[in-house]
């Protein structure tokens, strides 16, 4: 046992070396933690996140450069996302990459329901602009990070015999959605300041109205303006929140990573580390969520990963 230990720790080492982590921020931390399954699994990541990025960044690049979608625009992006959804069934112009894709979820077991959940979100993000409130938020994130967060862990805990693959010996859904939330509540807070010059707002308008702000207010906070009491109180309560999936995602963690073959177990470490990082350097009482004080270094990042499989 203790042989087959070190040689699994020897391996992830090996791979461990071939991340770039000068360049970790152009890698999705899906994508950094996936590295560390067999390859095929990995390409099957990568092609369900090409899927899944492309369409998301249509829109969010459409309004980094306009205040809002005009009406005929928010035509168009529709079409966009029900031809983008038609692929998985086979409808348009057949490509290499829709090829790819229908055999991926079918060799992979991958259930529609994340990539569908994941369309719901971008028809939010065409017809809305923002949030009414928390609840909503949490709901968008049911598409946007619960769903791509699922055929990562949908992907991990695929049973592997000579037959082929089984579903997850657990519900996905349930167990991706905590370190989902979490992730996406630490996002949030960690691209404040990107997201506003992009036009983007993703706090809700509840809990903005709770603090005394207005969009104004974040934008200009956002520019430099000082930072005021109400904005610490907001990111006070995202932060607060976001510690409550944490902890959630540790009691499921605990549950699930027994049934995981080790690098399986190794990658949902690692993307929790990840997110974690983030979250231990959001101070909502003297931070400045500027990028530079929530974004961990490259050397960081690479001993918090090496920490994770030294201890596996």
């Amino acid at each position: 046992m203790t042989l087959a230990v070190s040689e699994d720790k020897t391996k992830f080492l090996k791979i461990f070396e071939t991340v770039d982590f000068e360049k970790i921020t152009e890698h999705p931390n899906i994508l950094v933690a996936a590295r560390f399954w067999d390859a095929e699994r990995y390409r099957a990541a990568c092609v369900c996140y090409k899927f899944m990025r492309t369409i998301d960044d249509l829109i969010d690049d459409y309004k980094a450069e306009h205040q809002e979608i005009a009406e005929r625009d928010r035509e168009r992006f529709k079409a966009d996302v029900e031809k983008w959804l038609g692929m998985l069934f086979g409808k348009g112009e057949q490509s290499d990459f829709q090829a790819g894709l229908l055999e991926t979820v079918e060799r992979f077991r991958i259930p529609h329901w994340p990539l569908e959940a994941f369309a719901r979100s971008m028809y939010f993000d065409v017809t809305h602009d923002g949030f009414p409130t928390v609840q909503s938020f949490i709901e968008y994130s049911q598409g946007a990070s619960v769903a791509p967060a699922s055929i990562f862990v949908h992907l991990a805990g695929l049973q592997e015999s000579e037959h082929g693959y089984s579903d997850p010996p657990f519900d996905v859904r349930s167990t991706a959605t905590p370190c989902a939330m979490f992730s996406y509540l630490v996002h949030t807070v960690r691209d404040f300041r990107k997201d506003q010059h992009n036009n983007l707002n993703c706090f809700a308008e509840d809990v903005m109205a709770k603090n005394g702000l207005t969009r104004n207010d974040l934008h200009d906070i956002a520019s430099g303006a000082p930072l005021t009491s109400g904005f610490r109180a907001m990111m006070r309560e995202y932060h607060q929140l976001a510690d409550e999936y944490r902890l959630k995602t540790l009691e499921v963690m605990n549950r699930v990573c027994p049934l995981l073959q080790t690098r399986y177990k190794l990658s949902l470490e690692i993307i929790f580390e990840l997110y974690l990082m983030v979250f231990e350097r959001i101070d909502p009482d003297n931070g400045t969520f500027t990028a530079e004080e929530l974004n961990p270094a490259p050397a960081e990042i690479r001993e918090r990963v090496r920490g994770v499989i030294e201890r596996n």
